[in-house]
């Protein structure tokens, strides 16, 4: 496979991910003298703190998706490209995406790997089946129909024990995700969907939320986790700790506890919100260049961010592991900006040994319960100490700093008004599902299983297209004439707690 001859004499920074570290690392290189290619297996930038109000129905999808090229825009010197990046050639100095079975090569002077992460299931990852994750829009619109799917059937059912099921409600892990979908499922039941059923009466839905760790919240401390669980009982919801998930079907889970016993809890829906996965393009920097990764396949980047002998392969995000530095959005937001910036000091000489090395601001944590109470962590500027409060004035802030965070003034216009008709009518406004949402994803991996076939090979199949893209300095080819790097993905051995992201992912400030 060759590549292609550049078309410009300026140097070429290809990023990739459109997250928040990669879309913050573009917008940093907008003025900047280089070409700037972003890939990105998906056409949007997604707001991750908010994915959960799209599968409760709070907010429309798009208001936390905008489409990545409209975001860019203006900056004529960035060039976006669809794909997923599956292999990455230090010593070539080139990446390789695929789109369906479209292959493209893009060449770079300077890396920046924003791949972010995905949901780890320690091992067990034919729990995906029955309990999604809550990583991308697809993961929120399915989970949206199981909710509102298990309602439907028990409105149907004659069973005792069987709307009993389709009622109770599992959300496996602690964290940030876990508390504000276990929070929001139980306002839904006993709020927006009471009196709207004429067979079962919605507030009598059970919500459990369990997780290995003896706490809520644990990156939070002991005193706001306390709090955060006291809202969620007076909620009603079930919390479950000291107990492992070993299990997972159809019909409900099993559940270790520490003494070793283990039982069963019958469930129709359950979410999993217990763990995180770097990409596997971390195991193959690893391979290459040596650099040694975490339990999490996250990358023990050098304090520049960047990786041994390749001083301008960067990588940020939920891909490095920096001490002191939370799987959140500041990390990755202000990683983004600092590999932009030393890119952009290269082009003036500065030398890698010249750089400051990266210094993290923590500008605090956050986490919503339910309407009117969250939780907020910010630190005392100049001391160790740390501002706590949680309620109402929580919650305010927790709605002021999304909104400044969302992208573009018409979704923070258009959430501002979803939530003000949420919060003072408890009406949601994005209830409606579909069966694809719901089973499109099953669906795919068996009907591409059963053929023996990839899931990309799957689509091609069934829709016929073979879109063809293209980017300058870009080489398009077909995948028949390639050879896809065959790495696996890392490994990740179970912690003792399942708790979702160990850090909050919604800062203060």
């Amino acid at each position: 496979m060759s590549s292609p001859t550049p078309t410009t004499t300026r140097p070429h920074v290809v990023i990739v991910g459109s997250g928040f570290g990669g879309l913050f690392a573009a917008q940093r290189l907008g003025k900047a003298d280089v070409d700037v290619t972003l890939i990105a297996k998906t056409t949007h930038h997604l707001f991750q703190p908010m994915l959960y109000q799209v599968a409760t129905g709070i907010i429309a999808e798009g208001e936390i998706a905008p489409a990545t090229r409209v975001v860019m825009r203006k900056q004529k010197n960035v060039t976006v490209l669809l794909g997923d990046v599956f292999d990455i050639d230090l010593d070539g100095k080139k990446v390789t995406s695929r789109l369906l079975e479209r292959i493209t090569v893009t060449p770079y002077d300077s890396l920046i790997i924003a791949a972010g992460a995905d949901q780890s299931y320690f091992g067990n990852d034919h729990f995906a089946e029955y309990a999604p994750g809550m990583k991308t829009i697809d993961h929120a619109l399915e989970l949206r129909g199981r909710i509102l799917g298990a309602f439907e059937q028990a409105e149907l059912s004659d069973d005792p024990e069987e709307r009993a099921k389709l009622l109770t409600f599992v959300v496996v892990g602690a964290g940030p995700t876990g508390v504000e979908l276990a929070g929001q499922i139980a306002e839904m039941s006993d709020k927006t969907l009471k009196g709207t059923f004429r067979n079962i009466d919605p507030t009598e839905a059970r919500v459990i939320l369990l997780d290995a760790a003896p706490a809520v919240l644990p990156p939070f401390g002991e005193k706001l986790g306390r709090k955060a669980a006291e809202r969620l009982t007076k909620m009603g919801v079930e919390i479950q700790l000291n107990a492992m998930v070993v299990d997972v079907d159809y019909d409900g889970l099993v559940v270790k506890e520490k003494d070793g016993s283990t039982r069963r809890i019958e469930s129709q829906c359950k979410v999993w919100s217990a763990g995180v996965q770097a990409s596997p393009l971390g195991q193959q920097l690893a391979e290459q260049s040596g650099v040694e990764l975490d339990r999490a396949g996250r990358v023990k980047v050098l304090p520049d961010l960047t990786i041994p002998d390749n001083p301008y392969v960067f990588v940020v995000g939920d891909m490095m592991a920096v001490d002191g530095v939370p799987g959140v959005a500041q990390g990755a937001i202000q990683g983004g900006r600092y590999a932009a910036d030393a890119i952009k000091a290269g082009l003036h000489g500065q030398t890698q040994e010249q750089r400051k090395p990266f210094s993290y601001y923590d500008k605090g944590s956050m986490a919503t319960i339910s309407r009117f109470s969250a939780v907020m962590q910010v630190p005392v500027p100049g001391t160790k100490k740390k501002f706590e409060t949680e309620g109402y004035f929580a919650w305010l802030g927790w709605l002021a700093l999304h909104l400044v965070y969302l992208v573009g003034f018409r979704n923070r216009l258009n959430t501002l008004i979803n939530w003000f008709f949420a919060f003072s009518t408890r009406g949601r406004t994005q209830l409606a599902v579909t069966e694809q949402q719901v089973y499109a994803r099953t669906a795919l991996g068996a009907l591409s299983a059963l053929e023996g076939k990839s899931e990309d090979e799957a689509v091609v199949e069934a829709t016929g297209a073979i879109p063809s893209t293209r980017a300058p300095g870009t080489e398009s080819v077909p995948s028949s004439q390639s050879e896809a790097s065959g790495s696996d993905e890392p490994e990740s051995s179970a912690p003792e707690s399942q708790s979702s992201d160990t850090q909050a992912r919604a800062e203060a400030g």
